[in-house]
């Protein structure tokens, strides 16, 4: 893949993670760094490792199936597989300037 379209496919990726919310939390997961890891494949499939604020998150079922949508709407995406992870676990340090700034964080 040419870096340009890879620069442009993950530009759009991570605006589409930026779409998702933690019902819970006025932050969206990509500031909030519950997104650990995103790869994407000469074919255009995508692979991203999440983890939760909390292992007995409600929404723990939902929310991968709600990033895989947001991801799979971006033009260009063969197809996408989210799989969850607590290891590391998910701390504060993790959340970026923004969402600090969103919760107040500081």
């Amino acid at each position: 893949m040419a870096p340009e379209e890879l620069a442009r496919l993950t530009d759009d990726i991570v605006a589409a993670l930026k779409t998702v919310y933690d019902p819970e939390i006025p932050a969206d997961i990509y500031e909030l760094g519950l997104i650990y890891r995103v790869d994407i494949d000469d074919s255009h499939f995508v692979a991203i490792d999440m983890t939760l604020t909390a292992p007995g998150c409600p929404v723990a079922g939902e929310m991968p199936v709600w990033v895989e949508n947001a991801v799979a709407a971006v033009p260009g995406i063969a197809g996408v597989e989210v799989k969850m992870v607590f290891d590391p676990p998910w701390d504060q340090s993790r959340m970026s300037d923004e969402a600090r700034a969103a919760l107040d964080m500081w």
